[in-house]
């Protein structure tokens, strides 16, 4: 190393007037290793400037050269990494942060060490040393020393030093005044020798005539320590002055604190009185209106409420700790109560007289008005006492007794009102259905019934004899066959009974909801939202099953208060509204003894009835109490309908050898399908008239109990459409096989989920098997097409792999090395990859259909596909060519911005 600093010296830095003081051999971390030297240098001349130089070994010799340097007054921070362990690394924190490794950590010590040194002697500015050991950094010097320091350090920095140009200057001048120093050196010693003698002499007779001065100058000290003692005493005096003015600011301070200390007290206690006049104080006029407000009017009304509220208010604020042992806080609350008291009784007395007084007025009976049938409104009633409802909160939550009086008391009254109400309503409607009937009771027995049932079978059989004519005819046969009318009875009459029987539903659904809807109101209960429902069509009550009608459960749970409240309201209404079924199943007596098929009617009025009331609230009064009533109906429904089974066997009959006919038919056209060469498949013929036969077929035989023949009709149908879909397919030329298979299944399969055709499960399943397989088999073959030769290239590189090949081993075949991906890739740029793509969705927009609508999922698909293949590709481009930066000229974001706008632009 010793002989390198030499050389540097002496080929770099005595050219440019420098001195090396320091060098350490190094490379820069987590990089390859090219080794340099990093040097500490300082200028020969005023103003001394310090440098940090890296030198390098020249490539083309074995000479040095500068490469770069810093000043040493940019440097802010020197970092070792670690002050307790040898460890080589540190960094130089310039501009930026240079980060060595040194050859040793000796020598990254002493070069960290002279770097140390020469900012304290030349810089003297704040230099972090970070991770730096102790030992390494001197303690600073005084200033008074620091010029003989200062020259020792550099002394032991370097052990040669050269001569300057004033030292040589001198030293040439010196041997030219005396030329025999050369060649007598005694004579040139002995006279430097009588020189120095002199100067000695000199130097006495100065210090021996300075004697007076120094005389003077010790005078001047001795006067000067007198008037220091002088200060002195006068600086004492002052502290004693002071200390007596620091006791007196003691005792101020003190009564400062004292003073704060009281203020804020007084502070706290004027908000707890602020506090207890704000929340506990009731006005005189809210006091009055408890005491002697009028209940009947609708000011008094407003301003008992107010009043209510406000002690509601003053009665329920949380008192802070320790205001309730106050005496003032005890006789506010006893005035609460007291008031609290009054006014309940004031109120519970009011409104027992306004139930009273309601139950004995509200006795209108319908006997004297048979002209129309209606119930009386207590709408105005309700309006009246809907006033008070925030006065009955009120109660309910200070009174809870009282409350639950008013609300017995009401139930009392009005279940009196309404029963004589409802008993004269029904009453009239007996009679306007015993007027009805008058005229033809006879028409209503059961054999007259049957006569157009039994009249009409052949003409069943002509329609069987006719079938083959065309799919259309048979249509519209199964449809008449379906419709035909039930009895020759007289129609009027039934309408008629019909309009009775609506009009007594329609009058008792608003009065119960109304009343349920003021009971929640005035008496606070709570009541959920009704839950979402699709509307039944007229009729669908034929289908509950086993006699039980179809209720529809409430979705979601309620809490438990909510749940209790909504019974409270259910038991109220079953006390006033006690008779309305036993009413209402007398009159279905009547109606079902005057005609059976009368149960027919009140099946499928009731249904759309109980769907109504289950709509505003399946847990209701109304809700509950039609449907016990629909299931009396149902039952009368299933007695006519046992009695009508031997007229609906002949009827299956004629049904079944349609069928059988319409399937023949149906395979047949299947069969004789020609499918053109020049135009796409799109959906098959054969498909769309299964799916039309199937909605036929599905809306004959909606209620039918025996399927059997028609489920095997289905079964052998739906396996003639697959084979000849399949047999389409591998015939079609213009479209392709995948596209043909996969339209048609997906038609198939959509036909089979919305008819929800409980034989055919399996072969749904079938069909959308196919359908997806398909999909993905057109989707895969069509995408090979964009990056043919990218897909081609990675074929190779997995069948060289499947081979035994190792991954990182295949860019050293020829066929497959680096510059040969390279070329394959910068074939597909993303321009040329979006024109493939957009190429692609116009093939794709060609083969498919509009029926189907299948164009955006196919997209969708080959999305999803083409992004698994780059990702493929990615994969197997980071294990078989790793660290060779070699990626696509397009990225996933790229891609998804292609697919979406050519689906965009088209």
């Amino acid at each position: 190393m010793t002989a390198i600093k030499h050389a540097l010296q002496r080929d770099i830095f005595t050219p440019n007037d420098e001195r090396l003081l320091s060098i350490v051999n190094v490379c820069k971390a987590g990089k390859k290793k090219k080794n340099c030297f990093l040097c500490a240098t300082v200028t020969t001349e005023r103003p001394v400037q310090v440098k940090v130089v890296k030198v390098k070994k020249s490539d083309k010799g074995d000479f040095y050269k500068r490469q770069m340097a810093w000043e040493l007054r940019d440097l802010t921070e020197v970092d070792a990494k670690d002050s307790s362990k040898e460890n080589p690394e540190f960094d130089l924190h310039f501009e930026k942060v240079y980060k060595w490794v040194a050859s040793s950590t000796a020598e990254k010590n002493s070069f960290i060490s002279c770097i140390w040194k020469l900012n304290q002697r030349y810089l003297r500015k704040k230099v972090e040393f970070v991770n730096v050991s102790p030992q390494l950094l001197e303690e600073s010097v005084p200033s008074g020393e620091s010029q003989s320091v200062a020259g020792g350090d550099e002394d032991a920095l370097d052990d040669y030093q050269e001569l300057n140009a004033r030292e040589e200057q001198d030293i040439s001048g010196m041997m030219d005044v005396c030329e025999y120093a050369i060649s007598n050196a005694e004579a040139f010693a002995e006279k430097l020798s009588r020189e120095l003698q002199v100067l000695d002499g000199a130097n006495i007779q100065s210090i021996m005539a300075s004697e007076k001065q120094v005389n003077i100058l010790m005078q001047l000290l001795d006067e000067a320590l007198s008037e220091v003692d002088t200060i002195e005493g006068k600086l004492s005096s002052y502290e004693e002055m002071l200390q007596s003015v620091k006791e007196q600011m003691d005792h101020i301070s003190q009564s400062n604190l004292l003073i704060q200390i009281s203020n804020t007290n007084n502070g706290k206690l004027l908000d707890e009185i602020q506090f207890l006049v704000n929340y506990m104080d009731l006005s005189k006029g809210h006091v009055r209106a408890l005491q002697e407000g009028d209940l009947s009017s609708p000011k008094g009304i407003e301003a008992c409420i107010n009043a209510s509220e406000a002690l509601l208010q003053c009665m329920n604020v949380a008192l802070r700790p320790g205001h309730e042992k106050l005496m003032a806080v005890k006789q506010q609350q006893q005035l609460f109560s007291e008031l609290r008291d009054t006014f309940a009784r004031r109120l519970t007395n009011h409104l027992n007289n306004v139930f009273v007084h309601q139950g004995h007025d509200q006795s209108s009976s319908l006997t004297q008005h048979t002209a129309e049938l209606l119930l009386p409104k207590h709408s105005p009633l309700h309006r009246e006492l809907l006033r008070y409802a925030k006065l009955m909160e009120w109660l309910k939550t200070t009174q809870r007794e009282k409350y639950e009086g008013l609300s017995r008391t009401y139930v009392d009254y009005m279940s009196r009102l309404y029963e004589r109400e409802i008993k004269d309503f029904f009453e009239i409607a007996k009679i306007k259905m015993a007027g009805t009937t008058k005229e033809g009771k006879g028409k209503f027995g059961l054999h007259g019934s049957s006569g157009k049932l039994t009249g009409s079978t052949s003409s069943l059989n002509k329609l069987a004899v006719q079938g083959s004519n065309s799919r259309r005819s048979q249509s519209s046969s199964l449809l008449d066959m379906g419709n035909m009318s039930a009895s020759d009875l007289d129609v009027a009459d039934r309408t008629k009974f019909d309009k009775i029987f609506e009009q007594v539903l329609s009058e008792l659904e608003p009065l119960c909801l109304a009343e349920q809807d003021f009971i929640s109101k005035f008496f606070k209960l709570q009541q959920s939202p009704p839950p979402l429902q699709v509307a039944p069509q007229q009729g669908e009550g034929e289908e509950l099953d086993g006699g039980q009608p179809s209720r529809m459960a409430p979705h979601g749970e309620h809490r438990h208060s909510m749940s209790s409240e909504k019974d409270l309201v259910r038991l109220m209404m079953n006390k006033i509204f006690q008779s309305i079924e036993t009413e209402l199943h007398s009159l279905i007596a009547l109606g079902d003894k005057i005609d059976s098929f009368h149960s027919l009617y009140m099946l499928v009025k009731m249904s759309h009835h109980v769907w109504t009331a289950e709509n505003v609230d399946p847990a209701s009064y109304l809700s509950t109490t039609l449907g016990n009533v629909l299931v009396t109906v149902k039952r009368n429904f299933d007695k006519c309908i046992s009695v009508q089974i031997r007229l609906v066997v002949l009827v299956r009959s004629v049904q079944i050898r349609l069928v059988v006919l319409v399937q023949s038919v149906q395979i047949r056209q299947m069969e004789e399908v020609k499918i053109s060469k020049k135009s796409k498949v799109g959906i098959l013929p054969f498909v769309t008239g299964f799916e039309e036969f199937a909605e036929l077929a599905e809306t004959i035989f909606r209620s039918a109990e025996r399927r059997g023949d028609l489920d095997k009709a289905y079964v052998k149908l739906i396996r003639a459409v697959f084979m000849n879909v399949e047999k389409v397919a591998n015939e079609s030329q213009k479209t392709p096989r995948d596209v043909v298979m996969m339209e048609n299944f997906h038609h198939i399969f959509s036909t089979l989920s919305r008819l929800k055709i409980s034989c055919l499960e399996a072969e749904r399943k079938e069909a959308k098997h196919k359908y997806t397989d398909h999909l993905g088999s057109y989707v895969i073959n069509s995408l090979g097409q964009p990056l043919e030769k990218l897909n081609h290239f990675f074929e190779g590189v997995e069948a060289r792999v499947a081979q035994g090949v190792r991954e990182e081993e295949v860019s050293y075949q020829l066929a497959f090395n680096k510059q040969e991906l390279r070329k394959v890739i910068k074939e597909y740029p993303g321009k040329e990859v979006k024109k493939g793509l957009d190429n692609l969705y116009r093939k794709v927009d060609k083969h498919l259909c509009e029926e189907e609508s299948l164009l955006q999922v196919v997209w969708h698909s080959m999305q999803d596909e083409f992004i698994r293949q780059y990702k493929h590709f990615e994969g197997l481009i980071g294990r078989c060519y790793p660290g060779s930066g070699i990626t696509m000229d397009f990225t996933i974001r790229d891609m998804l911005e292609y697919f979406s706008s050519i689906a965009q632009s088209h």
